[in-house]
């Protein structure tokens, strides 16, 4: 075949690489939707259209540069979902630096972690946890050469967050020289195992991440969005928060802090269009709009992520909410891989969906003393419980600082993030839980997610996390965590007993899988991603038994 010596396919990529960025993306947004709301925040009545969000972070660009602040440096922050955080996404863009937003839930000790792992050159906080970000910075071997407070309190030698602004510069101008391989973002994993890893994300990465949720919601520059979730990690910054809804045109509206009735309020009164979140806030959503509805018909649909949908929890969202609910499973590392539609319901309700439009997903067989290869495929009857892979163009493929955990989950060009899944002749996955809160009792496997979802169906349990306790006749007995409906299950004895007879009159679930202890609590313990931390409690298993808190039905 003759090559065709009039195209270059070297400058092609040169172009695609310095002008198809996420910051290109929404300096176009900046005079394409000039005069269009582009975040509005209800606790202070604040609002900025797309020129004048231009503006704001164009004052910001040069402000962080005047302060020396340039490619490569990062920039680390620790707020809620307000608009100071959506200013140092788009500046860190701005500025070829990289964005790194920080859990504001963190102890001081594992805010100190990321800090000498990350060594930012700034570091922002909320200034109404300045007890915690000073006893962070005391601890931590690194100090930010720039500290600033988002209002409340100043701590030793930081500044206002309004001083880091210029009086007067351009309009955002995406930078000079960017590439589609520039790391813009640095991430951290959820912790349901331990301490965050740091996973960097290049630009590329964040246009074809806003490219699925485009795709996938569908999302639109009409539409109006608000995240239950926080913004600092990966399904609420890029499931419509600041990365998707700026790149696509949309407004992003912000949630500080969740409060069902809040969330619902905002429906009715600013029409949103999308609202998203775990399925634990779904749950409280639902229970208030019972409680008092409102007009939630501005709503094109309502997308949960971050934790198994169970399948009477999706049909209750469906007749309480919307009948559009759609559910997307993935991690920080590599964004959501598989979606299940609101046109997949009611008959795949409780699943993950199938494979999203660029991604390959697979669950593989889980094989004694080694990981399976990317074909060594479980069965697709819905049945065996394998782990679920994925390979994906979203994916950072790396922990910073960590390589024997990277060679671990990364192979090949797949992800082995460590959750159980079963599939079925269709490709829809179900996820059952992680590799690692699995319970062995008497020999036999036994998933939490599987025995929480049978619990589920108790109309007086909340919710529930089941975790193995150690035992020298059975390995492990299964134990559970409920957390009763308000009202109910009030006596820990009759509860117990109750509970126990539904599990036994259940044709969902095998007999050596029900809970042979029960403890009632007010709470339990979620990353800020809605997801269940058992190794949490299965920490705290063994002092609660010989403290007596677990009752035997």
């Amino acid at each position: 075949m003759t090559r065709n010596t009039d195209y270059d396919p070297s400058e092609l990529q040169r172009v695609f690489e310095s002008h198809f960025t996420w910051a290109a993306a929404f300096e176009r947004n900046t005079h394409r939707y000039a005069h269009r709301p582009a975040l509005t925040d209800p606790p202070t009545g604040r609002s900025w259209t797309y020129h004048k969000l231009g503006e704001v972070t164009g004052r910001l660009v040069e402000g962080l540069r005047t302060h020396d602040v340039g490619v490569g440096d990062i920039v680390c922050y620790q707020l809620k979902n307000t608009p100071e955080f959506a200013f140092l996404y788009i500046a860190a863009q701005g500025l070829r630096a990289v964005s790194s937003p920080m859990n504001f839930r963190l102890a001081p000790a594992e805010t100190a972690h990321i800090i000498d792992g990350a060594k930012p050159v700034v570091f922002v906080y909320d200034g109404t946890d300045a007890a915690n970000a000073a006893e962070a910075l005391r601890i931590a071997a690194h100090r930010p050469r720039i500290v600033a407070a988002v209002g409340g309190e100043l701590i030793d030698g930081a500044i206002r967050f309004e001083d880091l602004f210029a009086a007067e510069a351009p309009s955002f101008h995406a930078p000079e020289g960017a590439s589609t391989w520039d790391e813009t973002s640095r991430l951290y994993t959820s912790g349901t195992t331990g301490m965050p890893k740091a996973v960097p994300l290049t630009s590329l990465n964040e246009v074809l991440t806003a490219h699925d949720v485009t795709m996938h919601f569908p999302l639109g520059p009409t539409d109006k969005t608000m995240n239950m979730s926080p913004w600092f990690h990966r399904g609420g910054n890029y499931c419509a928060g600041p990365n998707t809804a700026f790149f696509v045109g949309a407004e992003a509206v912000t949630l500080p802090q969740f409060d069902p009735d809040v969330v619902l309020d905002a429906v009715q009164e600013h029409r949103l269009t999308y609202v998203i979140g775990a399925p634990t806030n779904l749950e409280r959503l639902a229970d208030a709009q019972e409680a008092r509805p409102r007009d939630l018909s501005s709503l094109r649909g309502m997308v949960t992520m971050g934790a198994p949908l169970s399948h009477d929890a999706a049909l209750r969202y469906q007749r309480v909410l919307t009948p559009r609910i759609a559910n997307g499973y993935g991690t920080t590392e590599a964004f959501w891989n598989t979606y299940l539609r609101p046109d997949d319901l009611p008959g795949a309700a409780g699943a993950a969906g199938r494979a999203c439009l660029d991604d390959d997903v697979a669950v593989v067989r889980v094989q004694p003393g080694r990981i399976s290869a990317p074909d060594e495929h479980a069965r697709k009857d819905g049945q065996e419980i394998g782990e679920v892979i994925m390979r994906s163009v979203k994916s950072g493929y790396a922990y910073l600082g960590d390589p024997g955990e990277q060679a671990e989950k990364f192979r090949d060009g797949w992800v082995y993030p460590g959750d159980l899944a079963t599939w079925d002749e269709d490709e829809i996955v179900t996820v059952v839980g992680r590799k690692d809160d699995m319970i062995i009792s008497g020999g036999e496997n036994v998933h939490p997610v599987q025995v929480e979802e049978v619990l589920a169906g108790h109309a007086g349990v909340a919710d529930s996390i089941v975790v193995g306790l150690p035992d020298p006749q059975w390995g492990e007995l299964v134990v559970a965590y409920v957390r009763p409906r308000e009202g109910a299950l009030t006596d820990a004895a009759a509860a117990a007993a109750e509970l126990d007879g539904f599990l036994r009159a259940s044709v969902k679930l095998a007999d050596y899988k029900r809970p042979r202890r029960y403890t009632f609590v007010d709470e339990l313990p979620y990353t800020a991603t809605g997801k269940k931390q058992h190794f949490k409690l299965k920490e705290q298993a063994p002092a609660d038994a010989e403290a007596g808190r677990f009752v035997t039905p």
